[in-house]
């Protein structure tokens, strides 16, 4: 039996610390490759220029100034905790070590939330809105027939639905994530940190007879541009996913010229991973009921996301 003194309670945060910092640097989150991390320093962020991508142009006599529109969109930063009692018993008789794996486990979760965040707000992009006020996949995005604003909108898709047509599977996604700023946002107001409650004197240990540690984090997920983003509710496919690739390709910036959108992301949910795998990686595949030639294979990335 081990005396719960000044010693073992510093060998108790040591490996805390230790076993945290070592198992989060072996988890690689998935969120990075579809969100771009901007870092926060107040209550909430406000992405005002969202919806603006001025293009260059010839400098023929003055500059011309692309006012950025206020279309006042904010992402406002929660906090968010895990924390895990350590019965005083268990430090005072050293099988402390039995508790390796749960601070593993919680350095993986923290490291890991992020992408909780990220996903869910993607598969939630239906009835979640955007900048524009629309949902971030929606049929009536309004984009402007003149770069000064002055033409009528014209309503631009980024979704298809057949989910009212026979279609009961997961929604899949074709994403552009090669520009800095990415589909998603991922708002970081504090980054994830671990802290212990290893004094006889704490109030847990006086109450609950446990010592306590645990990590939290100040954070918040939301949209970028949806121009970079396609969701199908739809059989996943070779044709349908063409279509969906063309019809990104074909998006257009306030007053016409292309957004040079380049798609090389498909997100699927872990029910479609193997159809994802047949097109991007056969030779030959069916289509219609023909076998033809695979000219798909390796075009996209494939993410296969356990949380959609």
């Amino acid at each position: 039996m081990a005396a719960i003194n000044a010693p073992v309670l510093q060998a108790l945060r040591t490996m805390v610390r230790s076993e945290f910092q070592n198992a989060i640097v072996n988890v690689e989150p998935q969120y990075l490759k579809v969100a771009s991390v901007v870092p926060s320093n107040t209550k909430s962020n406000t992405y005002g220029w969202l919806g603006s991508m001025p293009s260059f142009r010839e400098w023929i006599g003055d500059r011309v100034i692309n006012s950025i529109k206020e279309h006042g969109y904010s992402i406002t930063n929660r906090t968010f905790e895990n924390t895990i009692g350590i019965n005083r018993d268990d430090v005072e008789d050293d099988t402390v070590g039995t508790y390796k794996p749960m601070v593993q486990m919680l350095a993986q979760e923290g490291q890991e939330f992020p992408d909780d965040l990220v996903f869910q707000l993607l598969g939630a992009g239906f009835t979640t809105a955007c900048y524009d006020g629309q949902n971030f996949f929606d049929t009536d995005h309004p984009v402007n027939g003149k770069h000064d604003g002055t033409g009528a909108d014209v309503s631009v898709t980024n979704m298809v639905d057949e989910s009212g047509s026979g279609y009961s599977g997961e929604p899949w996604f074709l994403l552009d994530t090669s520009r800095p700023l990415k589909p998603l946002i991922f708002q970081e107001r504090r980054k994830l940190d671990l802290n212990t409650l290893f004094n006889p004197t704490d109030p847990a240990v006086w109450t609950s007879n446990e010592f306590q540690f645990g990590a939290d984090m100040r954070c918040e997920a939301g949209f970028g541009f949806w121009q970079m983003a396609f969701a199908n509710k739809r059989e996943l496919n070779a044709s349908n996913l063409w279509d969906s690739y063309k019809k990104m390709t074909a998006f257009s910036r306030d007053g016409g010229k292309k957004l040079k959108i380049r798609p090389n992301l498909l997100v699927v949910p872990a029910s479609l991973e193997d159809q994802a795998l047949k097109l991007m990686t056969r030779e030959r595949i069916d289509e219609g009921g023909t076998t033809v030639d695979n000219e798909l294979k390796g075009k996209f990335e494939i993410l296969v996301v356990p949380q959609l």
